[in-house]
């Protein structure tokens, strides 16, 4: 028995190392050097990708149809490989995979969680004091250069804070929900952000992430329900650059306030009005106190500005602001819109395979300025209250029970936002009912 399982084994490592031999062979093929006019050379390496593949890997289950296109060649990267996300119910259960986590990644501790807001407060104050004494006492082209560092440095931090209040709004903060309340509607408030309103929505979308009929954002149309025009902004350079630039800039406050990119609705929806459909009854007392606290930094700023002037405010504040905002649109698209990511109309959906229907995202050094928000998104959508500082060690501890449910991307930001936005323009079905995947044909 021993001596047939070693036979298994050796002959499994001779393929391995054969079919590895094949891969260099065809390396140039499959990563950019194949054109329109050698499809048989990328489908050649993408074969041979495939099988090595169902060789190595292992966690979830797929189609057998699904399995085979599980290595996709990115129609906007020049042989760009990437797997998409099993469709079938997974093995494993929510429960499983909370016991895989150690314990202590669901304590919330005051102090832990205090000493990271004052930590970016911290550095935005001296941010701020270097904004106001160092750059206007140099010479001016200098302060040219020095004025972006600042906004740059500046947006990333406010983000962080960001992320901090984003977390009080799941309970993540501490064990005191009123705590969590308090110190999410001042921060929140801070960035203009409608704490209780922005919270309630959110919370919507975490129950119902992936689902075609009831996320609350990121809700792809299916191809007959595109406006005319669709094709002529996605399938030309200058339109999809324009449509990226807009999102940036006027995504995340035409989302507060128009509910762009959100679920449909009966009638107009805004989460500054508590009596929209976006709120019950018990919820629209909070709104009122979210938009108190929007209307009070708003003062404040007016208050400043007719001290110190318009563009004064603009380039303390106004400019960082829209820094966070622009973050705030890339990570959460990046999160749900990705072409190995499925959508599921009622038929298919349930809470755990569309949990699981997100992405993580190695930022490099900013995964610790913007507290792992974006490395431990899948761990978040499954376990929301866990804290920013136990999110690494929960994912660790995850990946192995997910396999191939887990997806994470390291593509630089540019490349994955450019091919999001050429690639996930709508979401068709394809082998099998009710599951949607992105597409861009037209």
């Amino acid at each position: 028995m021993i001596h047939g399982t070693a036979r298994r084994s050796s002959s499994r490592q001779d393929l391995h190392r054969y079919l590895l031999h094949r891969q260099r062979q065809h390396y140039l093929f499959v990563f950019g050097k194949a054109d329109s006019a050698q499809p048989h050379l990328k489908n050649r390496g993408f074969l041979l990708l495939s099988l090595v593949s169902s060789i190595m890997g292992a966690g979830g289950r797929m189609t057998e149809k699904e399995r085979e296109k599980q290595e996709l060649l990115g129609r906007a990267g020049a042989g760009e490989i990437f797997q998409r996300a099993p469709t079938d119910k997974p093995a494993f259960t929510l429960a499983q995979i909370k016991k895989a986590i150690p314990p202590h990644c669901f304590q919330r501790s005051v102090i832990k969680s205090f000493s990271y807001v004052v930590y970016d407060l911290v550095i935005i104050a001296s941010l701020l004091y270097a904004a106001l004494v160092w750059i206007p006492a140099l010479p001016a082209m200098q302060q040219l250069g020095a004025w972006p560092l600042y906004w740059a440095a500046q947006g990333c931090v406010m983000t962080g804070v960001w992320v901090l209040a984003h977390e009080c709004g799941h309970h993540a903060f501490s064990d005191y929900l009123l705590l969590d309340n308090i110190v999410g509607l001042v921060l929140h408030s801070c960035l203009l952000v409608p704490y209780f309103s922005w919270k309630y929505s959110h919370r919507r979308h975490h129950a119902n992430t992936g689902s075609l009929e009831h996320d609350e954002v990121y809700v792809p149309k299916k191809k007959e329900a595109l406006p005319w025009y669709t094709p002529y902004i996605y399938n030309n350079p200058v339109g999809r650059l324009g449509y990226i630039v807009v999102q940036l800039t006027l995504g995340w406050p035409m989302y507060l306030a128009l509910n762009t990119s959100g679920r449909p609705y009966p009638r107009f929806v805004c989460h500054y009005d508590p009596y929209g459909p976006m709120y019950s009854e018990l919820e629209r007392a909070q709104v009122f106190i979210s938009d108190a606290g929007v209307l009070a930094v708003s003062l404040a700023l007016l208050k400043l500005a007719s001290a110190f002037g318009f563009w004064w405010v603009v380039r303390v504040y106004g400019v960082p602001l829209l820094i966070v905002n622009a973050w705030l649109v890339v990570i959460t698209y990046l999160a749900h819109t990705h072409p190995a990511l499925p959508h599921y109309d009622s038929t298919e959906w349930d809470w755990l395979r569309g949990a699981l229907a997100t992405m993580d995202r190695d930022l490099g050094v900013l995964n610790r300025v913007f507290h792992n928000t974006t490395d431990t998104h899948v761990a978040h959508h499954l376990f929301s209250s866990i804290p920013h500082y136990h999110a690494m060690e929960a994912t660790k501890a995850i990946k192995p029970i997910l396999g191939e449910y887990y997806q994470l991307e390291s593509n630089p930001l540019a490349k994955a936002t450019w091919r999001s936005a050429k690639e996930c323009i709508y979401v068709q079905p394809e082998d099998r009912k009710g599951v949607f995947w992105y597409s861009n044909k037209f």
